[in-house]
């Protein structure tokens, strides 16, 4: 189990032949899974040469599972298809898929709801010991109700309503969260209340990219 983890990390591996493609990837992962260590591979003999069952998961390019099918069927639960054409996902009806020709905003919402569902918010992964920094809850209950709601798309007024507070407390709490994590865009913290498990991704309309103001 130890070998699946880098630094206290939990690895994941991208092959995917393009490099472009590749860094897009790399930094959309980050961003909604940042306890994550993230290797890249342009080809199935690099990812091959580099200890593959250490890896937590694999992000797969659909050219690379066709070519090397048997070798990912036998690691499905490991492996998520990364495909540009929805008609193909019916040849991989046996593996997660990421359709990837498609809105930033929509891919987020698909890795999320990967991250969500078929994990179960974590509750089915593999057990793994998290370092305490990474696993260490930073909000408080109130602060985790407010951004739950914020990330709805409900105003401070809404929010001050539904929790009968006033709103200047809604204020403070906004100002809390944007402290404690870091994270000024919504769209940011939409990512961080979904995959804690904060929210529902289906309760989300729209990431937006919007600034928290005050």
């Amino acid at each position: 189990m130890h070998e699946m983890m880098n630094n206290g990390r939990p690895k994941m591996a991208i092959v995917y032949p393009n490099s472009l493609a590749i860094m897009g990837l790399r930094q959309l992962l980050h961003n909604i899974m940042p306890i994550m260590e993230i290797k890249a591979f342009r080809s199935f003999d690099e990812f091959e040469a580099s200890n593959p069952d250490s890896f937590f998961h694999y992000f797969v390019a659909d050219s690379v599972i066709i070519e090397h099918r048997d070798y990912f069927f036998a690691r499905a639960v490991k492996t998520i298809v990364l495909t540009a054409i929805t008609e193909q996902t019916k040849q991989f009806s046996d593996f997660n898929c990421i359709y990837i020709n498609t809105p930033e905003e929509e891919l987020i919402r698909s890795f999320l709801v990967l991250e969500q569902y078929a994990h179960g918010g974590g509750k089915n992964l593999p057990p793994l010991k998290m370092p305490e920094s990474l696993t260490k809850k930073l909000l408080t209950d109130r602060e985790i109700e407010v951004l739950s709601l914020l990330v709805q798309g409900h105003i401070n007024k809404e929010i001050a309503s539904i929790l009968h507070i006033s709103l200047t407390t809604v204020i403070t709490h906004r100002k809390n969260i944007v402290e404690k994590l870091g994270m000024k865009s919504v769209s940011a913290l939409t990512i961080y209340a979904v995959t804690h498990g904060y929210v529902d991704i289906n309760k989300i309309e729209l990431l937006t990219t919007y600034i928290l103001t005050s």
